[in-house]
């Protein structure tokens, strides 16, 4: 790499440099991650949706991203204290004649098994499937409800 003066006036700057070198360790980085997985499935079509998981004085809430899907493509199971969302988020087929340049939306089968934090009743779950969210609202068991206790202070 030649140094080259910077004149402020001109279309040589200086973080032109920083972004070449930013692009091959990005670059370097891909081929690093992905080579010894390579097989495994973990880049050939599996994949688990992102989930948020958070929970209130009465009930455990789970939110998953499934965008693209409906809610044919997926089933959702309690069993314990264990929730378990699993589906296929299905590829349509493309135009052939299409060059594709990048591709990172994932496809195919997916299983997400996650602990639930408390106690809940699985039976009164309730879930609904809004703009590629799927959100699953349990509520707990009474003994698992904080309780309160007021103290008289004399």
């Amino acid at each position: 790499m030649a140094l080259l003066r910077w004149r402020p006036k001109s279309e040589i700057s200086p973080f032109r440099d920083l972004l070449g070198i930013q692009e091959e360790i990005n670059r370097l980085f891909d081929v690093m991650t992905r080579r010894p997985f390579e097989g495994t499935g973990l880049f050939d079509g599996e994949w688990a949706p992102a989930v948020d998981i958070a929970e209130n004085a009465n009930s455990v809430v789970v939110k998953a991203e499934l965008p693209g899907m409906t809610d044919k493509d997926m089933e959702v199971n309690i069993l314990g204290d264990t929730l378990t969302i699993k589906g296929e988020k299905k590829k349509k087929e493309e135009k052939k004649e299409q060059n594709y340049y990048r591709v990172e939306r994932a496809y195919g089968s997916f299983q997400r098994s996650i602990a639930l934090p408390s106690q809940v009743v699985a039976e009164k779950a309730k879930a609904s499937f809004k703009n590629g969210v799927l959100e699953i609202e349990i509520p707990k068991k009474e003994e698992a409800k904080p309780k309160q206790v007021k103290v008289n202070v004399a």
